[in-house]
C-alpha cells in the first residue's frame, strides 16, 4: 500500500478549505466561517442487539475445528452459514448483509469449489491476528460490481467467527502482517479510498484504523502488466 499520495493528496484538498480551527471560505482567505450543521435535530436510531455490521460473531451451524486450523475448513460452507444467519438476523432489510446474497448462493453446486458459476471467491489463508493461526479471507460476489467481504478465525475452543463483514466496490484487497486494506472507487476517478482494518484483540474483531486517499494508477489504452490494476468505474 503506497501512504505517501494520500497524504500528499489530502494536503492538496484540504488546503484552501480547512486548517486547526475548521472551515473556512475558499475565496477570502481571511474571514473564517463557522460550519454549518443541518439536521441538527434528526438522529438515526441505535442498532438493536447484533444488527451491527462488522461485529465479531460465531458462525452458527459450524462444527468446531479440532486442529484449531482454518486449512481445514470449507470457505463456501463457511460462507452459506454465515449469510444464512444474517439474513435471518436482519430480516432482508440489508443491514448485515445484501438481501441478494442468498439467491447468489444458491448458484453454487455441492462441489468442493462450489463449481464454476459460484460467486464466492477462493478463499485465502493469512494470519491477522498476530497469534500464528491463519484466518481464513474471502468474499461473495453479488452483482459483477458489489461483494460481501468475509473475514473468520477460529477460537480456542474451536468454533468459527466471523471478525469482518464490509460490503464494498472491492477495487483491490490487500493484506500485510496484521492489517488487510480494503481499496474502494470515490467520485473522483483520479483517486481511491482505502480503508485500513487491523486486529483489535479486546474487541476480537478487525477495527477500522485509517482512511486514506491513494493515486489510481493511469488509464490508457495500454493493458496494465503484473500486479498493477485500474481503478473500478
Amino acid at each position: 500500500m503506497h501512504r505517501a499520495p494520500a497524504v500528499i493528496v489530502l494536503a492538496v484538498v484540504l488546503t484552501a478549505c480547512a486548517d486547526v480551527e475548521g472551515l473556512q471560505s475558499e475565496g477570502d482567505l481571511g474571514t473564517v466561517h463557522a460550519p454549518q450543521s443541518l439536521w441538527k435535530d434528526i438522529r438515526p436510531a441505535p442498532p438493536e442487539p447484533g444488527q451491527e455490521p462488522g461485529t465479531a460473531a460465531v458462525v452458527p451451524g459450524l462444527p468446531p475445528v479440532p486442529a484449531l486450523s482454518m486449512r481445514g475448513v470449507n470457505a463456501l460452507d463457511a460462507v452459506r452459514a454465515d449469510i444464512t444467519s444474517a439474513t435471518e438476523q436482519d430480516g432482508g432489510s440489508g443491514r448485515l448483509v445484501d438481501p441478494r446474497a442468498v439467491r447468489r448462493l444458491a448458484l453454487c453446486t455441492q462441489a468442493v469449489d462450489g463449481g464454476a458459476d459460484c460467486p464466492v471467491r477462493p478463499p485465502v489463508l493469512h494470519d491477522l491476528t498476530g497469534d500464528g493461526r491463519e484466518e481464513l479471507i474471502t468474499a461473495l460476489d453479488i452483482d459483477g460490481r458489489l461483494s460481501e467481504l468475509r473475514v473468520y478465525t477460529v477460537r480456542d475452543d474451536g468454533r468459527i467467527a466471523r471478525i469482518l463483514s464490509r460490503r464494498a466496490v472491492l477495487e483491490g484487497v490487500e493484506v500485510a502482517a496484521e492489517h488487510l486494506a480494503v481499496r474502494e472507487p470515490t467520485s473522483n476517478s483520479q483517486y481511491v479510498g482505502v480503508s485500513d482494518y487491523v486486529w483489535d484483540p479486546k474487541a476480537g474483531i478487525m477495527n477500522l484504523s485509517q482512511l486514506t486517499l491513494d493515486e489510481c494508477p493511469g488509464l490508457t489504452d495500454v493493458p496494465l502488466s503484473g500486479d498493477s490494476r485500474r481503478c473500478a468505474r
